[in-house]
């Protein structure tokens, strides 16, 4: 039992504290810095992640209500709006970075064994990217149009557990397929891109490193069928139309992609809309690869939620540092969360666990009798435009 201690500081209790220590001594985060530190800053920013915060001054007011509470939430020093925002302005974003990546090593860990409901037991991964507006006026850094400015968040989920194992934060003018020469490629997984992805000289170099791609074909694409596969008539199987082996024959396709791919003729049931799958991989069925592809639609449903439910769209400071710092936090306030659920076992969606949290982050209970006590109710039903993606 918990009961002397706030649910904030129990979930701190899923922080590797000992990594974020070793992080801040290596880009010297704590320099200089006699009072509020990073770990201070850190608390900080999750409390307001946590508690819907919506600018520093209601960082600042709501903290400073409760002025007996900041010892039990594990804030040594007394706060300000300026000194979060000196700290969010000067502090190394890659602090926050690191310390993500820790937590998504977790996360993947207590995830590895998810069935993720088609039959495939390598690593899936989906591949997108989402624009955050911006105004141009305070964050000329990030100019994107003549009179707008926005960054893009290129986010690679894995589908087991729907962890973001990778997050690169560019300017809104970089174009999507770029940030493909960014991703460290692991042999045998499965990377799901839709078409705005299809550069051939890129998806070889997945090719290269031993890894699979699914995406779907352009109406212009050229190529020539080298065979026809059987496809089997059965109701598992409803919606394969055709599976050929092909190769392409546009300009430069034997220096682009000179080895063979399969191409997928797929009507979906549902909507009978057509889809024209391509992949590298021979090894899977044909159903299991439109199946793969449908569940890239995980990834733009995590892009909807965050930016429902997680303060990525409301920026506490308009330089790059700070808004990186901010968004490297949430982050790491969303994996917390997870490993949290994860841990303790719950079925409620995570959306139920940050209201939850929202309302009792100053009380002494346990958390887990607090959640699983919450489980067991039934809540009123919620509405059909609920975005209700997180049922992990």
């Amino acid at each position: 039992m918990n009961s002397g201690r706030t649910v904030f500081s129990q979930i701190m209790d899923h922080l590797p504290k000992h990594r974020l220590h070793a992080l801040v001594e290596q880009f010297r985060g704590n320099y200089k810095v006699t009072r509020f530190s990073c770990l201070d800053q850190f608390y900080c920013m999750v409390f307001a992640q946590l508690t819907y915060r919506e600018s520093l001054r209601d960082i600042e007011a709501c903290l400073r209500a409760q002025p007996t509470k900041h010892y039990h939430l594990g804030i040594r020093h007394r706060l300000s709006r300026s000194t979060l925002a000196d700290a969010n302005e000067h502090r190394d974003w890659r602090i926050f970075a690191g310390l993500a990546q820790v937590l998504i090593h977790t996360a993947q860990a207590l995830h590895a064994k998810d069935d993720l409901g088609f039959g495939v037991e390598e690593a899936v991964y989906a591949f997108d990217s989402t624009t955050i507006d911006l105004c141009l006026a305070l964050f000329p850094w990030a100019r994107f149009r003549k009179h707008k400015a926005a960054i893009k968040l290129h986010t690679l989920l894995d589908l087991r557990g729907s962890i973001p194992s990778c997050i690169l934060i560019t300017e809104g003018k970089v174009h999507d397929v770029n940030a493909l020469d960014m991703l460290v490629l692991e042999p045998g997984a499965y990377y799901l891109v839709d078409r705005g992805y299809l550069d051939f000289a890129r998806l070889n170099t997945i090719t290269q490193n031993c890894a699979f791609f699914v995406t779907r074909t352009k109406r212009n694409t050229k190529y020539r069928i080298l065979k026809s596969h059987p496809v089997a008539q059965t109701p598992h199987a409803a919606g394969v139309l055709t599976d050929h082996t092909i190769r392409l024959t546009g300009v430069d396709a034997d220096e682009t992609y000179p080895q063979p791919l399969r191409r997928i003729k797929y009507r979906d049931p549902e909507t009978s809309k057509l889809y024209h799958f391509l992949t590298n991989s021979f090894d899977l069925d044909a159903l299991t690869i439109s199946q793969l592809y449908k569940a890239r639609w995980r990834v733009e449903l995590f892009f909807k939620w965050i930016k429902q439910h997680l303060r990525i769209k409301v920026f506490f400071g308009t330089s790059a540092n700070a808004v990186k710092t901010q968004v490297w936090i949430e982050v790491t306030a969303y994996l917390l969360v997870v490993i949290l659920r994860k841990r303790l076992a719950l079925s409620i969606d995570l959306y139920r666990i940050l209201q939850i949290l929202s309302v009792h982050i100053f009380e002494k209970v346990d958390i887990g009798q607090l959640l699983t006590e919450t489980e067991g109710q039934n809540p009123e039903a919620q509405s059909c435009n609920e975005l209700t993606l997180f049922d992990l």
